[in-house]
């Protein structure tokens, strides 16, 4: 209830719930269509901060990173029509990176609905491919209903995104129903039979590996799965951007399978004898294009254990699969006992050296050499700090040559999804003011969230950006050279000044055009008391670790 006389309303309802659940934040671009909403948060204002953003994909992205890094559904409220569709980005990625949010959409009335009214949309087609659950709520009695079930949604088995469609004049309504509860999602362990056929698995294997991956971790699970390494001394490896499971200074980190990973790691992981892969999908980008096993490999050597039961055996057969929550079944892991780790000490210890030396600074010709401007970025912030990306060849820089030591540290797409890496910095800044937060964008990439740098000056959000610009959409521009070398089309890029699109805002911004001036650069933007620009200017000859565009011409 709101405290005051009136007979609590739908939109009422809705905030109390959200709050019942332990949201303390959400993220909008406010619009007529739920302004029932915005009341409601108004009058809750001390108990749920509303923050307002400049363009629903940012406010989309933002919700999504509050879910990655709290483990709660990230809130999103957008209006109907074009700002649910501005909004399906952050829906699509927060269903490939399985994180759980909700995104309410203001709707047309009951009344008028599939007359077209003013940008009408049938949310459940439009998202329902994109979404683990899209609906509308069309009866102010289930209005708990809906929301517990939208939260359990979003948080059991495979997380991900929900879609609340609430029409204009339902949200007014009385709310004839019982309060929103608390959800507690369920949870799902391995079999006793299951864990001793692991033991046995392990028992027996003479080069295993272990991939984690996918979404629902917690402090505790990262916690087991190191006693688990500790303990056996087996090879850990980290899926496609999930680089912060494990501190990648761990004597078992073997490195990261993703997009250009060390292919020492690919090898090690065809050679291997056994290979459990918790958490991880084994989609497109870790499983290097499928490739990485055959079938016939797969089924004697892969154990599979997620939450979501439609993931095992959905590309691979498996020697053993398990449905099981990632914290319960590392809890298991850290529980076997008798796994003698000595015959493949060997075969670890090699695995860490190599990722070790893959992280290592490559000489180049370039003014700025990426690879040491992101070896200082490691070395200068401190363990806590949180590193977000979008997506472009930049981040193959970053991946390689940044390495994590601590859980929570990394945002970033599995989806691919350029312009996120920004509004997810902010929302990582708003949850957690006391860590530091740097943001990696290209050029492309943050341009198409860039004006998310208002939100970051409105709400204090005192970040670092930084902006690696090379005049172009350098990924396409490195498939084009590869496919078509000399023919390039529609990837150059002209720019603005970002440092002085960044003063325009209020924020400090520096350039750098030359690696010797980058420290000086990131200590002035970490004290500038205000969110900060650096503005990288780079060279598109210098396209990713050990490849050139001349190099690609050439066929090499």
């Amino acid at each position: 209830m709101t405290g005051d006389s009136h007979p609590t309303t739908v939109a009422q309802a809705l905030v109390e719930g959200l709050i019942t659940n332990g949201i303390g934040r959400v993220f909008c671009v406010p619009g007529e269509s739920y302004l029932s909403v915005l009341d409601a948060l108004w009058a809750r204002r001390d108990a749920i901060e509303t923050v307002t953003c400049r363009h629903e994909a940012g406010a989309a992205n933002m919700a999504e990173a509050y879910g990655k890094l709290t483990g709660k559904p990230g809130i999103c409220f957008v209006t109907r029509g074009p700002g649910a569709t501005h909004a399906s980005v952050g829906v699509h990625t927060a269903k490939q990176d399985s994180t759980p949010m909700i995104l309410f959409v203001g709707q047309v009335a009951l009344a008028d609905r599939e007359r077209e009214a003013f940008q009408e949309v049938d949310y459940r087609a439009a998202f329902g491919p994109l979404a683990k659950w899209a609906t509308e709520l069309e009866r102010p009695e289930r209005v708990a209903e809906l929301i517990e079930r939208a939260f359990g949604v979003a948080m059991q088995g495979r997380q991900g995104p929900v879609v609340i469609a609430l029409p204009e004049d339902v949200l007014d309504l009385p709310s004839s129903g019982p309060t929103v509860a608390s959800v507690r999602p369920a949870r799902c362990a391995l079999s006793q039979d299951t864990i001793d056929d692991l033991a046995m698995l392990l028992g027996s294997a003479e080069k295993p590996m272990v991939l984690l991956g996918g979404s629902g971790w917690d402090a505790e699970a990262v916690a087991a799965i190191e006693q688990f390494a500790a303990a056996t001394g087996v090879p850990v490896a980290l899926s496609f951007r999930r680089k912060d499971l494990l501190d990648n200074f761990h004597p078992c980190y073997a490195g990261d399978l993703g997009l250009g990973p060390n292919p020492q790691l690919v090898a090690r992981f065809k050679k291997a004898d056994l290979v459990i892969a918790l958490g991880a999908r084994l989609g497109e980008n870790p499983s290097q294009a499928y490739s990485l096993f055959s079938r016939e490999e797969a089924g004697e050597k892969l154990v599979h254990i997620h939450a979501g039961a439609e993931e095992l055996g959905r590309v691979w057969p498996t020697r053993l699969r398990a449905v099981a929550d990632v914290g319960s079944a590392a809890q298991a892991l850290a529980g076997l006992t008798g796994v003698n780790g000595s015959r493949w000490a060997e075969w670890t210890a090699q695995a860490h050296a190599q990722a070790v030396q893959f992280r290592a600074p490559i000489a180049n010709d370039a003014k700025v050499n990426l690879s040491e401007v992101f070896c200082h970025l490691s070395q200068a912030l401190p363990k806590d700090a949180i590193v977000c990306n979008g997506a472009g060849n930049y981040a193959a820089w970053l991946h390689r040559f940044y390495p994590h030591q601590g859980f929570r540290t990394q945002l970033a797409p599995t989806s691919g999804a350029m312009g996120y890496g920004f509004p997810a910095a902010i929302a990582a800044k708003l949850t957690h003011p006391e860590r530091e937060v740097v943001a990696v964008a290209g050029d492309g990439c943050f341009l198409m969230t860039g004006q998310e740098l208002a939100t970051a000056a409105q709400h204090g959000a005192n970040l670092v950006v930084v902006v690696v610009d090379n005049a172009s959409y350098g990924t396409i521009r490195m498939h084009q050279e590869r496919h078509f070398p000399g023919r390039v089309m529609a990837t150059d890029l002209t720019n603005p000044d970002f440092a002085a699109f960044a003063r325009a805002f209020g924020c400090f911004a520096v350039t750098v055009e030359e690696t010797a001036a980058f420290p000086a650069a990131l200590a002035a933007a970490r004290n500038a008391g205000k969110p900060a620009l650096i503005h990288l200017k780079t060279d598109v000859e210098h396209i990713a670790p050990g490849r050139t565009v001349t190099g690609m011409r050439t066929g090499g």
